[in-house]
């Protein structure tokens, strides 16, 4: 008889958790809050807005507590009268966040670093061209912060004495330009690389010196499965109006012979198996930019334009594709550039 009541008290027991199942809800445990603020530059006067999640995603902005400079604030919001900067932490169940540091300012505080834009309009057949390709490489060898496209010119037709295998039609872009012929190289797309250009690397050079702009880029391509995504951001710390955006997409690597009139590289004509770098491919933008529009290009706004395309057809080894970015003014003339290679994740180059 003790038995049976046993039985039946697990029975029960059994029905009630059963009967209790459907209400009862496991929550997730977490252990750090992470912060976040809708803008960390803000011209002051402006309002900065602040939101608090743990680390499974749950938002807990209503309920936490926020502090600058160790001084609590009133509700998640932030606003200063005098050019300052922050450092804002959220508590929320006994965890705080890390420090996290918001500016309001005038833009005067944030520059980005400077590059400059060759392009070096070339040719496989032009004997000539080496010339400005020795160029290139001396100044490479002073400084990083150039960006180099080869634009190659100017016949596709393999029966031409000017064929190029890799010829890219920049005819509309040349069109701008007042010189004709090859060699020619052209610095943030409207000055002409004086000739002789190894005897004036330090036009080059000059141009990576003196203010820096208020205007930064940031790329992030991948390259899978025979499709290239790609992020283009650019970041403002002053207005702009009528910019325009440039992305090449270019190549390394290729092996193909190139002729040579100079004393460089040996001196030689032909010169066999010559690789030939950063050849433009393909431009995902119109060659002369695509507009950006103004109420994106203003002071502390970030403008991000996104592409999903298949790897060109032209393209001979997706694994050595190189991409840069480039803004110009209403001018025609690049105010900042900017490279990356597959898989690069890239901030902005803000400078201290």
């Amino acid at each position: 008889m003790k038995m049976k009541k046993i039985f039946t008290l697990l029975f029960a027991s059994v029905l009630l958790l059963a009967g209790c199942a459907s209400d009862y809800e496991v929550l997730q445990s977490y252990d750090s809050v992470i912060l976040t603020a809708d803008s960390s530059n803000k011209l002051a006067g402006e309002t900065i807005t602040f939101t608090v999640k743990d680390n499974n995603g749950t938002d807990h902005t209503g309920e936490a507590r926020f502090y600058a400079d160790g001084e609590e604030i009133n509700g998640n919001t932030l606003s200063s009268a005098e050019l300052k900067s922050f450092d804002v932490v959220a508590k929320y169940g006994g965890l705080s966040s890390e420090a996290l540091t918001v500016t309001f300012g005038d833009g005067s505080e944030l520059n980005f670093r400077k590059r400059v834009l060759i392009e070096d309009y070339t040719g496989t057949w032009c004997g000539y061209c080496t010339r400005v390709a020795h160029a290139i490489d001396l100044v490479k060898a002073q400084s990083t912060d150039v960006v180099t496209v080869a634009i190659h010119r100017p016949s596709s037709n393999a029966s031409s004495t000017n064929y190029d295998p890799y010829n890219y039609d920049s005819s509309v872009l040349e069109q701008t330009l007042s010189a004709v012929g090859y060699p020619k190289g052209y610095l943030n797309r409207r000055t002409r690389w004086s000739n002789p250009e190894p005897n004036n690397v330090a036009q080059v050079i000059g141009l990576t010196q003196g203010e820096n702009p208020k205007l930064g880029l940031a790329l992030i391509p991948k390259v899978e499965n025979g499709n290239i995504t790609l992020d283009v951001k650019a970041s403002f710390s002053k207005d702009f109006t009528n910019l325009k955006l440039v992305v090449y997409v270019l190549e390394d690597g290729l092996i193909y012979e190139q002729h040579n009139y100079t004393e460089y590289y040996g001196g030689v004509d032909v010169i066999e198996d010559y690789e030939h770098n950063h050849v433009l491919r393909s431009c995902l933008t119109d060659i002369m930019g695509d507009s950006i529009s103004n109420d994106q290009t203003a002071i502390y706004k970030t403008y991000t334009r996104s592409f999903n395309v298949p790897v060109p057809a032209n393209v001979i080894n997706s694994a050595k594709l190189e991409f840069v970015a480039f803004i110009v003014g209403e001018n025609g003339r690049a105010i900042n550039v900017r490279s990356a290679q597959t898989g690069d994740i890239q901030d902005f180059e803000i400078l201290e």
